[in-house]
């Protein structure tokens, strides 16, 4: 898959990401929140498909950069999938009328499956970003995505940390995995193009 329809795929994943997110809490339907278990589940996977298609660097030095952010970012589509294949089944039980401790539950505070779930967007994801941002080709035409992929991986780290002081301060990651995802799959647009004129 190219590095064009890579990006565009994100860009469209995102904004059904948001406009499912902006429907459930409108609705507050159980079919739109198993919606957005799915979508969330799929985007795990696509992020190991967007850090692998970045213009990363071909000196041997720098390898284990890449390596690295696909580790992390793998870590990431391991733990997202976990958790909300896990709250698709709590859900159903809920539902069938099955106690379940808050602690199993997605979302509740102190929770197991929310503390992973944090660690996949917060800190797998955010070192993803960061070993990106240091991988990638030293070029001027790259230097923006560079710079934000590093402002994402701070974003991240930021909401992660911060949510153990407020749960509500979580919601600055999603400026780095979520807001930040669109305009990184913007600049790859722009860089393919770029790439593509001075091939011409």
């Amino acid at each position: 898959m190219s590095r064009k329809n890579v990006a565009i795929a994100g860009i469209i994943l995102c904004c059904i990401y948001f406009a499912t997110v902006v429907i459930f809490i409108i609705s507050g339907s159980q079919n739109w929140l198993i919606i957005f278990e799915i979508v969330t589940m799929i985007s795990g996977i696509y992020f190991i498909i967007l850090i692998l298609v970045l213009p990363f660097s071909n000196n041997e030095k720098k390898k284990i950069y890449k390596i690295l952010a696909i580790i992390f970012v793998t870590a990431l589509m391991i733990f997202t999938n976990m958790t909300h294949i896990v709250n698709l089944m709590v859900l159903r039980l809920l539902n069938n009328g099955v106690i379940i401790p808050e602690y199993f539950q997605l979302g509740k505070n102190p929770s197991i499956i929310t503390i992973v779930e944090y660690s996949g967007w917060g800190i797998f994801l955010g070192l993803a970003f960061l070993f990106s941002s240091i991988g990638i080709e030293k070029e001027k035409i790259l230097k923006p995505i560079k710079i934000t992929l590093f402002i994402c991986s701070i974003l991240c780290f930021i909401g992660f940390f911060g949510s153990i002081i407020n749960e509500h301060l979580w919601y600055i990651s999603s400026l780095g995995y979520g807001i930040g995802t669109l305009v990184i799959c913007t600049e790859m647009i722009v860089i393919d193009k770029r790439y593509n004129n001075m091939r011409n």
